[in-house]
This record gives C-alpha cells, structure tokens and sequence, in this order.
C-alpha cells in the first residue's frame, strides 16, 4: 500500500559536540572536513605534477591558495543564495544577510567565489591558471559529500513525496514519505564524480591538457544536480520555473556548457611552452 513503512529518519542532533555555550554542529564539521581533506588531496596532486616535471602550482602555491578558497566558498555562497534565493527578502532586510549563523548557502555561488579566486590568484603568483582550477576541481566533490552528508542530519534540503521503498519521513516535510535525495546528491556530486574525476586526473595524457579536469568537474556536477533536482523539494520560497525547472537546474545548465567547453579548449588549443612536458 503506498506509503506503509517508510524508512526512518535518524534523528542525529545536528549539534554534534556542545561545551557550555558553545555548539559545534555537523554541518560545521562538514565544511572543516571538506577543506582540510580536499587540500591535503591537493598537495598529493601538486606531488604528482611535480614528479612529471610541472613547476607550479607547486605545494606552497596550494597551502597559500587554501585561505583564498575558504573566503571564495563563505563570500560566494552566501551572496548567491542572497541573489538566487532569497533576493526579495533580504532586498526588505538587507543586514540579515549577514547573519550567516541562520543558514542559507548556495553551491552555485560559492562556485562562483572559487572561479573568481581561480582567476585572481595565478594572476598575483604568476602561473597558469588552468593547472590550478584543475586540482581545485577534482577535489570539490569531497566536500559535496560531507556537505550533502550535513544537509541529511539536518533535515533539510529533502526530496519530494515518494512511494518508493526508499522514501523516508523527514521531521520538517510533513506525513508523508520523501526522497533522501541529500544522500542521492552526496553519492553522484560527492562520491562517484570524486571517483570519476580521480581516475581521469591520474592519466598522464589528461594532466597534460589543463582544463580537461575542470571540464568534466563542471559538466559531471552540472548532469548530476540537474538529475537529482527531479527528486529534490524545490525550494518553497520559488517553486518551479515554467512548471517543469527549478533553481538547481537552471543555474546547473550553464554549468554543462562551460565544461564542454573547457574541454574543447584543452584538446582543441596548442599548449602553451609552459605547458609542454608535464
């Protein structure tokens, strides 16, 4: 019968450790992870680069690099859910979107913040950029994951009423059951395009074509968003745009784009010298 014995949720505390007045939450935790991991992971493919011959970016540019993507991440995320999520309402309430403590992050934005020190930074330690934004991209998917993993334990960010023996009751959606689809996100964005991206990124012959990595980063992260948004709650707040797209989709298109033609650009252009022998 639809709907019989849904999966329960777990009810984790989203507050996973507590010192008198002071909460460490899981979605803290996740972002800590996320960055730590990732540029330990970095360093390991700054190693890699260096042992067939590239210069830079060397392992000193990454640990530099590391504060510029955290304040691309915070800056960027928080800007794009102000924009794409809740203009209107902090349009009315502009100092509430400095109260970043209440939540609101949007994955596209902080994207966005990323690209933006991707751009900057070469520029100021004079390399290539593509080399960089390379490594940067295949370490993303890591903390997708335990971000995706963070949005679970809090309940938020669920799918849409289900009858699907995968579907579970979520504190914050209702009667009915939903899609986990925060755990849908974290084993497509998080674990199989970390996977895919780690594959490619290990093959002499694509590490010689910067920006075949970014390509597929943003085209594999585009598809997989896109696909899962079809099991996602769009959000309240916009609802779906032209009865069938919402948000995700529509700012995850663009995505696919760019990385099709990011790859292009790495098989199709002439290496630069600096480029040659890596």
């Amino acid at each position: 019968m639809l709907f019989d014995l849904p999966l329960e949720f777990p009810n984790i505390d989203p507050v996973a450790l507590a010192l008198g007045p002071i909460q460490i939450r899981w979605y803290a935790l996740a972002y800590l992870a996320g960055f730590l991991l990732g540029w330990r992971y970095c360093l390991h493919l700054a190693g890699l680069s260096a042992r067939a011959g590239a210069q830079r970016p060397n392992r000193e540019d990454i640990d530099d690099f590391l504060p510029w993507v955290i304040l691309g991440v915070i800056l960027g995320g928080r800007i794009g859910y102000v924009l794409f999520y809740q203009f209107e309402l902090y349009a009315q309430h502009p100092l509430e979107a400095l109260k970043i403590w209440h939540g609101g992050m949007s994955f596209h934005g902080g994207a966005l913040g990323v690209i933006a020190a991707l751009i900057i930074y070469p520029i100021v330690r004079k390399f290539p950029h593509l080399r960089l934004a390379d490594m940067v991209c295949a370490c993303v998917p890591i903390g997708l994951f335990f971000g995706r993993v963070a949005n679970f334990i809090n309940g938020e960010l669920f799918g849409r009423i289900t009858d699907s023996p995968l579907g579970m009751v979520f504190p914050g959606g209702g009667p009915f059951p939903r899609h986990p689809s925060q755990l849908y996100e974290a084993a497509l964005e998080g674990a199989a395009l970390f996977v895919i991206l780690s594959a490619l990124i290990h093959i002499k012959a694509v590490r010689e074509r910067p920006g075949i990595i970014s390509g597929a980063f943003l085209f594999g992260y585009g598809s997989f968003r896109i696909f899962v948004e079809q099991f996602r709650e769009p959000d309240i707040q916009l609802g779906l745009f032209f009865d069938h797209f919402s948000m995700g989709q529509l700012l995850s298109a663009p995505m696919m784009l760019a990385g099709l033609g990011l790859i292009a650009h790495a098989l199709f252009i002439k290496k630069r010298p600096e480029e040659e022998g890596v």
